[in-house]
C-alpha cells in the first residue's frame, strides 16, 4: 500500500506545473513551521545554540527557509522516480571541483570516502553519473534503509537508476569496503546522531554522537576522504558541490574534520545554513533521562576533538537551570552535589536560580557560570519565567518540592525537568521524576542521601565533593561565634539563659552573636550587661557576604540547628551544633571538617526532644575540650 501511494504521488508531483509546486512547497513549509510547534521550537533551539549572537530574526528567518527547503526536498524525492532524465539534467548541474576530481580519480584511481551532510537536494548526488564523462567510477552510498519492505525496494531501485549504488546500513559496511578495495566511492550520510554506538565529539561546541563509519573505512584504506553537498540555485535547481577534507586519514582524524567541516559550511555561508536540517535530533543523544547528568558514548574522542581545535576545555554549551532551595542551609547542602555535576558534565553551562539575597554568596563561590536572582513576587513573576523560553533551557533541575517550582520549570519551555516525588505526592508539571522508594526512610537518612540517589537516578557518576570552599586559619585569640537564632523554626532555639552561662563559663574569651534581623532581639537579651569589647552583637547588621567573612575569621562556632551552621560548615569553620527537636540524621553539616552534634539527654537519634534540657554545662564541656582547654 505504502509503495502504491508513493508511486501515485510521486507521479502526480513530477506532472504537476514546478511554479505550482513552488507555491505548495513555500505554504507546506510555513504550515509545518508554524502549526508544529516542537519542531519550530527544536530548529530555533539548535540555531540558537550553534550562533548564539545571531539576532532572534536572523534564527527565524534561517529555520523558516530551513522548512520550506526540506518540504520541497521531500516532493522532489517523491518525484525523482518519474523525472526524465532529460529534466533531471535541466534541474542539476556539477561544480567544477566535482569535475576536477572525477578527471584525477579517472587519471589515478584512489580509494576514496565522500561524506555528504543533509542539506536540502541531499538526493541530487545519485545523479552524478550523469555529469561526468567518461566511464563514472564504482561508487556505493551507505544508507538507512525503510523499514517497509516493498517501499523500500521501490525507493532503492529508483535511486539507484543513474549508477550509483545503495547499500543498506544493515549489510552494506561489507560491500563498501570491497568498492573501496577496487578503488572506487563508499558514501555516507554522516551527520546524523549516531546515538550510543557513535564517539563523543562536538559541533559547533555541543557535545555530540558521531559516526565513525566514514573514518574507520579511511583509515583502513588510507582513502582520500571528500565532503559531497548539493548547493541550491532555485526550485528544483541545484548544483552539486565538492570539498577535499584536510584530515590525517586515522578513524578520529576523519571523525573530527568532518564536523569541523560542516561547521565551516553552515558559518560562513547562510544559504547552505538555510538548507541543513535543523529540525533534526543532532544532539539529542547526550539527554537520554536515565544518562543526563553524565556524558557517555561507545568511544569518547573529546579530548582529541579538544586538542585539534586547540582548545583547553570543553566549551559550556548545555544550558543546565538549577532550581535551588528556599532555605539557606538547603542551598548550602546543594553544594557538594552541584560540584559533582561540573565533574559529570563538564559541557553544562550551569545557571542557578536561588533567592536574591543568596546570590552573592553563590558568585563568591564560583560554582556555576550564572546566578540568577528569582524575580520579585507579584503579576510579573511567573511572566519572567515565560520570557525564559527564548533561553532555550536544555535541562532543568529543581531542588525545590513545590508547584510553583514546577511551574516556573514548565513556563521556560524546557523539554527535561527534573524533580523528586515523595510518596503520595503528585508534581505533573515534570517531565522525569524520581519516586522516593517507599522503603526509603527519610527520617534515618541524610537530606543529601536522598538528593544524591535522586541525580544518580539520571546518570551522575562523581561523588559529592565535600571538601570546605576555604581552609579556615583563624587569627591566635579569635573569638568564638555563637548563632542563637533560627529563621523558621522557634523550637530550635536554645534559651536565652543558656547562652548567656555559656559565654559565663568563659570569662577570658570572647564572643561575637550573629544572626538575621528576625534574631536581633534574641542576641540583644544573650548581649546585655556584658562588655561591648567582649560579646559582640552583630545580629541583623552584616550582609551575607560580610557574615561570611566574620564567621571565617572566628576560632569556633556554637550554634543551633540553622542555615548558618551549614554556612559555617561551609567555609571550614569547626562547629558545635545544638540538636533538640530537629533530626541531625538527616540535616548534619555535611562538609569535611569538624563538626560536634550535642543531643539532650535521652533524645532519640532522629531528634524530637526539648532545647532546653541541653545543660549550658555539657556544651561547656564539649567547647573547653574542643578548644583544647580541658575541663
Amino acid at each position: 500500500m505504502l509503495k502504491l501511494l508513493l508511486q501515485i504521488s510521486g507521479w502526480l508531483l513530477a506532472h504537476t506545473p514546478e511554479w505550482m509546486l513552488h507555491g505548495l512547497s513555500s505554504a507546506l513549509g510555513e504550515t509545518a513551521f508554524w502549526l508544529m510547534p516542537r519542531r519550530r521550537r527544536l530548529t530555533l533551539s539548535n540555531l540558537n545554540h550553534a550562533f548564539p549572537d545571531r539576532p532572534a530574526a536572523w534564527h527565524r528567518r534561517i529555520a523558516r527557509e530551513s522548512s520550506r527547503r526540506m518540504v520541497e526536498t521531500g516532493l522532489m524525492s517523491l518525484a525523482m522516480p518519474f523525472l526524465s532524465e532529460a529534466r533531471v539534467r535541466r534541474m542539476i548541474t556539477a561544480a567544477p571541483s566535482l569535475l576536477a576530481m572525477y578527471a584525477q580519480h579517472a587519471r589515478d584511481p584512489q580509494p576514496s570516502v565522500g561524506i555528504a551532510p543533509h542539506f536540502a537536494y541531499w538526493e541530487a548526488v545519485t545523479t552524478m553519473p550523469l555529469f561526468v564523462p567518461g566511464v563514472f567510477p564504482e561508487f556505493g552510498i551507505i544508507f538507512r534503509p525503510l523499514e517497509n519492505a516493498a517501499a523500500n525496494t521501490f525507493v532503492t531501485r529508483t535511486r539507484e537508476r543513474f549508477g550509483i549504488r545503495l547499500l543498506s546500513r544493515r549489510e552494506g559496511f561489507a560491500e563498501a569496503l570491497k568498492i573501496l578495495r577496487r578503488r572506487g566511492y563508499a558514501g555516507v550520510l554522516f551527520d546524523q546522531n549516531a546515538g550510543m554506538q557513535g564517539a563523543l565529539t562536538t559541533l559547533f561546541g555541543r557535545v555530540c554522537s558521531t559516526t565513525e563509519l566514514p573514518g574507520l573505512m579511511a583509515e583502513k584504506f588510507n582513502a582520500d576522504v571528500y565532503g559531497f553537498f548539493p548547493r541550491r540555485r532555485g526550485f528544483w535547481r541545484m548544483e552539486i558541490n565538492l570539498e577535499p577534507l584536510a584530515t590525517d586519514r586515522t578513524a578520529a582524524g576523519v571523525t573530527l574534520a568532518s564536523n569541523r567541516w560542516l561547521e565551516d559550511l553552515l558559518t560562513r555561508d547562510d544559504d547552505l545554513c538555510a538548507s541543513w536540517l535543523w529540525a533534526h535530533d543532532r544532539w539529542r543523544n547526550q539527554d537520554i533521562p536515565t544518562k543526563r547528568f553524565r556524558l557517555e558514548a561507545k568511544r569518547d574522542l573529546l579530548a582529541a576533538d579538544l586538542a585539534a581545535r586547540q582548545l583547553a576545555v570543553l566549551p559550556r554549551k548545555t544550558r543546565l537551570y538549577v532550581r535551588l532551595p528556599n532555605w539557606l542551609g538547603d542551598v548550602v547542602m546543594a553544594l557538594p552535589l552541584l560540584r559533582a555535576l561540573r565533574v559529570s558534565r563538564p559541557d553544562a553551562k550551569i545557571t542557578l536560580l536561588a533567592k536574591k539575597q543568596f546570590i552573592p554568596l553563590l558568585e563568591s563561590w564560583r560554582i556555576a557560570d550564572h546566578c540568577r536572582a528569582l524575580p520579585p513576587q507579584g503579576f510579573g513573576y511567573f511572566l519572567h519565567f515565560r520570557k525564559m523560553r527564548h533561553e532555550y533551557p536544555d535541562t532543568w533541575l529543581l531542588f525545590t518540592n513545590s508547584f510553583r517550582g514546577d511551574l516556573e520549570a514548565w513556563l521556560s519551555g524546557c523539554r527535561q525537568r527534573f524533580g523528586l516525588i515523595r510518596p503520595g505526592k503528585r508534581r505533573p508539571l515534570l517531565s522525569h521524576a524520581y519516586r522516593v522508594p517507599a522503603d526509603f526512610d527519610e527520617r534515618t537518612h541524610h537530606q543529601l542521601e536522598l538528593w544524591e540517589n535522586f541525580l544518580r537516578h539520571f546518570g551522575l557518576d562523581a561523588p559529592p565533593d565535600r571538601t570546605p570552599v576555604a581552609a579556615h586559619t583563624p587569627a591566635p585569640g579569635a573569638p568564638i561565634a555563637l548563632i542563637p537564632g533560627s529563621e523558621n523554626n522557634p523550637e530550635k532555639r536554645w534559651p536565652v539563659a543558656h547562652w548567656r552561662s555559656l559565654i559565663e563559663a568563659f570569662p577570658g574569651e570572647k564572643f561575637v552573636l550573629l544572626g538575621t534581623a528576625n534574631d536581633a532581639s534574641i542576641t540583644r537579651a544573650i548581649a546585655a550587661g556584658f562588655p561591648a569589647d567582649r560579646v559582640e552583637d552583630l545580629a541583623g547588621k552584616t550582609t551575607l557576604p560580610a557574615y561570611c567573612t566574620r564567621l571565617s575569621t572566628c576560632r569556633y562556632l556554637v550554634t543551633n540547628d540553622t542555615g548558618g551552621m551549614h554556612l559555617a560548615n561551609a567555609l571550614g569553620v569547626p562547629l558545635i551544633a545544638l540538636f533538640g527537636p530537629t533530626n541531625p540524621l538527616r540535616t548534619a553539616p555535611v562538609f569535611a571538617t569538624t563538626a560536634t552534634l550535642l543531643q539532650p539527654p535521652d533524645c532519640p537519634p532522629t531528634g524530637g526532644a526539648s532545647l532546653a534540657s541541653l545543660t549550658p554545662d555539657t556544651v561547656a564541656t564539649a567547647l573547653r575540650t574542643a578548644l583544647g582547654l580541658g575541663r
